[in-house]
C-alpha cells in the first residue's frame, strides 16, 4: 500500500522536526556548559565584598597586578600597586565628588567565553551610590578577563563601563 500524501507531509514535517531539535540541542549544549560556576562566585564575591566594605578580600579576588579601567581619572591602572592606586584615586575622586555610601551589584554574564585556565566575561553591572540628598546610580557593563589559579578564578584585568549617574527612581 502507498501511503496517502498527508501521511507522507507529517512524517516529513516530523522528520525535519527532529533534525530541527537534534540541531538546535546541539548549538545549546556547549554554550550551557561553557558557563563555569567559579567565575560566577568570584564575580559575586567581588561585589560582596566591596559592598561590605572589605577591600582586603576584594583584593584577594585579584592576580597581584591586575589592570583596571574605570571611568575615574587617570582611568587606567597597571603594574605594581595597580588596585591601591586605584582605590586611592578612586576615594579621592568620590570624596571631591560629594558620592558615599556606595553599593555595587554585578548581573549574570551576557558573555562568558572559557578557554582552559583563562576567561572573558562581560556582565551587566549597576553603582548606587549618595549624592547632594540623592540617591544616584550608574548602570553599566563591566567586562573582565580571569584566570584560573588552582582551583579558583582570579581577576587580572576589569574594565568598567557606564554613563555618568542619574536620580534613581
Amino acid at each position: 500500500m502507498i501511503p496517502s500524501p498527508s501521511l507522507l507531509r507529517g512524517r516529513c514535517i516530523m522528520k525535519a522536526l527532529s533534525i530541527f531539535v537534534a540541531f538546535a540541542a546541539l548549538l545549546i549544549a556547549p554554550m550551557a556548559s561553557a558557563r563555569d560556576a567559579g567565575i560566577a562566585t568570584t564575580i559575586r564575591a567581588m561585589a560582596d565584598g566591596f559592598n561590605k566594605g572589605d577591600i582586603a578580600a576584594v583584593k584577594a579576588l585579584h592576580v597581584v597586578d591586575p589592570t583596571i579601567v574605570d571611568n575615574v581619572a587617570p582611568f587606567v591602572w597597571s603594574g605594581g600597586g595597580s588596585f591601591d592606586k586605584w582605590l586611592g584615586d578612586l576615594g579621592k575622586s568620590e570624596a571631591a565628588a560629594g558620592k558615599s555610601d556606595g553599593q555595587v551589584w554585578f548581573g549574570d554574564s551576557v558573555d562568558e567565553q572559557v578557554s582552559g585556565d583563562q576567561a572573558y566575561v562581560v556582565a551587566p553591572c549597576r553603582y548606587t551610590y549618595k549624592q547632594g540628598g540623592k540617591t544616584m546610580r550608574e548602570e553599566g557593563f563591566i567586562a573582565l578577563v580571569m584566570v584560573r589559579v588552582g582551583a579558583a578564578w582570579k581577576i587580572a584585568s576589569w574594565s568598567w563601563a557606564s554613563p555618568a549617574g542619574v536620580a534613581a527612581k
